[in-house]
């Protein structure tokens, strides 16, 4: 199935750049393009893309705002209609930024963002990206999320963050940490010496407990309830 791809960035240049990179391959498409975020939505609904790389900065809508309307106004599935009839849920998102210390890319992140990119970052890595989170995984940065969630972190849990500690079991715990770190399911495998399928269901309950979208918004949570500290 081709991965089809919208772009949004206020820069002409950066989009023809991006354009050339993914129309290169043969899984890869560019479905449209838009200058700004008030003209993502609807292009959202025309398109139904299967990711959508965000400039992260824009004139009269950012990337943090999009995303959000994205996700509240999406109701189909990234991978063409569901034959259920029913939402498999809106498309998967990469901010692209020139600084990955960008306040920006904490708050987009949080929004519900799947992961970032610096402009800056090598074409191969680019398409990796897109495949990676156009089959359900999440860019997951260790070194600049801990920093970034260093500068949010709380002098104490938050309002609630203790309570919740409590609802995750040990060994989802231990998988949280790891997740933190940027193991992958079968790296965690290797780690805490069980079966990727096993891991995989502890990643989901994870998930489900901290009613997070994916790894990255996991881990931010952990971060900010002091489950996590960034040192």
């Amino acid at each position: 199935m081709t991965i089809k791809v919208l772009l949004v960035d206020d820069e002409r240049l950066i989009r023809a750049g991006l354009r050339a990179i993914i129309e290169a391959e043969d899984d890869l498409t560019v479905v449209g393009e838009a200058a700004d975020g008030t003209e993502v939505p609807d292009a959202v609904r025309r398109l139904r893309p299967d990711v959508i790389l965000m400039d992260v900065r824009m004139p009269r809508l950012d990337g943090i705002q999009a995303t959000r309307r994205i996700l509240e106004t999406a109701p189909y599935s990234s991978s063409g209609d569901d034959p259920t009839g029913t939402a498999a849920g809106p498309p998967r998102i990469i901010v692209v930024t020139t600084f990955e210390n960008d306040e920006y890319v904490y708050d987009a992140l949080k929004a519900g963002a799947n992961g970032f990119l610096l402009k800056r970052t090598r074409p191969e890595e680019i398409l990796h990206a897109v495949r990676m989170v156009a089959h359900g995984e999440s860019l997951l940065f260790p070194a600049a999320i801990r920093e970034l969630a260093a500068r949010h972190a709380p002098s104490g849990a938050t309002t609630g963050g203790a309570s919740w500690h409590g609802q995750l079991t040990e060994r989802e715990g231990d998988v949280l940490r790891l997740m933190a770190k940027g193991r992958s399911n079968a790296e965690i495998a290797q780690d805490l010496f069980v079966s990727p399928q096993t891991v995989k269901t502890h990643v989901g309950n994870v998930l489900a407990k901290l009613q997070a979208r994916d790894r990255t918004q996991a881990v931010i949570f952990a971060y900010e309830t002091s489950f996590i500290t960034p040192g």
